[in-house]
């Protein structure tokens, strides 16, 4: 018994997806650029550094700049190597922020006057009063409505890092009025 084999039409061909062109992302080496910078900046400058007091330390001051001069020169070569191969960054997929909508200058205004206002003042009303004001001014302009709470918070910071700079770290803060009280 034969089968009797009648040949098949050629059909159209199978629909293969053609892939895009990989195409260089070459304002990537503007980056590469600025970390080859950084990081043979960090390890030059390092030269000239002295061990002055520190000549006990193991490692002395000139590792850790030396550290990352070293790692900014690496991630400049990954990225220079993959930039070459044809990786191209995503796109980032947006903010919550409708772009559409003008910018609040009003709020931009009073934030500016607020952080001058804090500027002009810390040296007679001290760190620990003018940093909770910016605090609770800060959060009051971005919207809280709770200003006995932010006043207790910008005071808790405020004094937390006004001892934390000028007894744990040695660095004077003004205390302004406060001076002989904190």
């Amino acid at each position: 018994m034969s089968a009797d084999i009648t040949p098949v039409p050629p059909g159209p061909e199978p629909h293969v997806e053609a892939r895009p062109p990989r195409t260089r992302d070459l304002s990537q080496f503007v980056v590469v650029g600025v970390l080859v910078v950084i990081g043979l900046f960090a390890i030059i400058s390092t030269w000239d550094v002295v061990a002055g007091f520190a000549k006990s330390d193991p490692l002395g001051p000139r590792a850790f700049p030396a550290f990352i001069g070293v790692v900014c020169l690496v991630l400049a070569a990954i990225l220079a190597w993959r930039t070459l191969a044809g990786d191209v960054p995503e796109e980032d997929g947006g903010e919550d922020v409708d772009l559409s909508q003008r910018p609040d200058w009003a709020t931009v205004g009073k934030l500016v006057a607020i952080f001058a206002l804090n500027v002009a003042m810390v040296s007679f009303l001290g760190w620990a009063i003018t940093g909770a004001l910016l605090f609770a001014g800060t959060a009051w302009v971005l919207g809280s409505r709770t200003p006995v709470r932010d006043l207790i918070i910008g005071t808790v910071l405020s004094v937390g890092s006004f001892y934390a700079f000028y007894v744990g770290l040695g660095v004077p803060i003004p205390p302004g009025i406060l001076d002989g009280i904190l």
